[in-house]
């Protein structure tokens, strides 16, 4: 029998790509802290001690944003403090090329009153949730990012010796038993100082964080592993990569478990629904499967330019529903509000208190470690309400 395997990727908040998501959000939390009406579409590239910020950025009133001081602060938190590390916070070049947002955008989107807002763009989003993990998400991708994140908390408090910020992990599930899924390989590829001892650190990434990882999911520890599989890895970060903000939509997302509509997530204010509506797919999605109307929901949402209300809501259970999905979508409709305007409201996606940066790395979704309003369970007795009297 051919075994059934599915696998996903995470990285690192040291990985290029997720250095300029974080540059982008944290810009964008800047924005929006000074003025909550902004409107932020950033993008950020970074490579050998260079960094570029450019985009569209409007913002209302007498406030000035920094952007090379909010990009500086980045990099020195996540550790790249000096070139050989990857790019050093103090000593690289950064340019802005920032612009205002398109005023005939604008028209389409301000509309006086927030529930009436018009979509940033048009586009289709998609948000998924499965039972067969506490946190309604795939295995293979919660899994993969735990392991750099455990990794980065340990680098970053000492305990992880002569590791850097630049890290990768990949997760293969074995689903030949769909009851009981497995561990079946995992792979790590961390950069490190030079002139270690590989053997050792090797033998502390299976033992203190692959080990560790897999019975936090009560899973099998007998799994195949790969660490570092070219050998050693010293250069890393923006100097043996390019970076660039919204490479890593798979990693934001399901870890390709479940469809994806194209749009990335960081450096974009909530009007954005390539965002926002994403978010509130994932919602609907968690809502549905913690209700216990299926086992599995994938919700699809898409808009028009300037519109509020959602073109289309697709739902699939993949034959896991226990009613019909005729039904279940009644409700969908019933209970939620996937307008951009009702969506920022009701998570609060412009508040000073509210910050996109804390999502830019280890996903947008099933977050133990953050409170993030799209994970919550409130809408599950309001979908059982109206499916009881309907």
């Amino acid at each position: 029998m051919q075994k059934k395997l599915f696998t996903s990727e995470s990285v690192s908040e040291g990985h290029p790509d997720k250095v300029c998501d974080q540059i982008a959000d944290a810009i964008l939390d800047e924005c929006l802290r000074l003025d909550p009406h902004a409107h932020v579409a950033c993008e950020v590239f970074a490579t050998k001690e260079y960094v570029l910020i450019g985009g569209e950025i409007t913002l209302h009133g007498d406030v000035h944003v920094n952007y090379e001081q909010i990009a500086r602060d980045v990099l020195r938190e996540i550790g790249y403090t000096k070139p050989e590390l990857g790019i050093g916070c103090d000593s690289c070049k950064i340019d802005v090329r920032v612009n205002t947002q398109s005023m005939d955008i604008a028209q389409g989107v301000d509309r006086g009153d927030i529930l009436e807002q018009g979509a940033g763009d048009q586009g289709i989003m998609f948000g998924y949730a499965t039972n067969e993990s506490s946190g309604y998400m795939p295995l293979a991708i919660g899994i993969a990012h735990k392991l750099v994140r455990l990794a980065s908390i340990m680098r970053r408090e000492g305990t992880f010796l002569h590791a850097r910020p630049d890290m990768k992990s990949q997760v293969t599930i074995d689903y030949t038993d769909t009851a009981a899924p497995r561990i079946h390989t995992i792979l790590m590829s961390i950069q490190h100082d030079d002139d270690i001892d590989l053997d050792a650190f090797k033998a502390f990434i299976h033992e203190q964080i692959m080990v560790p990882v897999a019975e936090s999911f009560g899973l099998n520890t007998d799994f195949e592993y790969l660490i570092n599989p070219t050998g050693r890895f010293v250069i890393g970060g923006p100097l043996g990569d390019t970076g660039l903000t919204g490479r890593k939509l798979i990693v934001d997302t399901y870890g390709g478990y479940s469809r994806h509509g194209g749009g990335a997530f960081s450096g974009k204010d909530p009007s954005k629904v390539d965002r926002s509506a994403s978010y509130y797919a994932r919602y609907i999605a968690k809502n549905i499967v913690a209700a216990g109307l299926a086992k599995k929901a994938e919700i699809q949402l898409s808009y028009a330019i300037g519109v509020a209300k959602p073109m289309s809501i697709c739902l699939d259970t993949f034959g896991t529903a226990i009613i019909d999905e005729d039904k279940i979508l009644e409700a969908v409709n019933a209970v939620f509000d996937a307008r951009p305007g009702a969506i920022i409201s009701s998570f609060g996606l412009t508040k000073p208190c509210f910050k996109y940066r804390d999502s830019a790395i280890y996903g947008c979704f099933g977050r133990p470690d953050l409170d993030l309003p799209w994970e919550r369970l409130d809408k599950v007795p309001a979908l059982l309400e109206y499916l009881k009297n309907n």
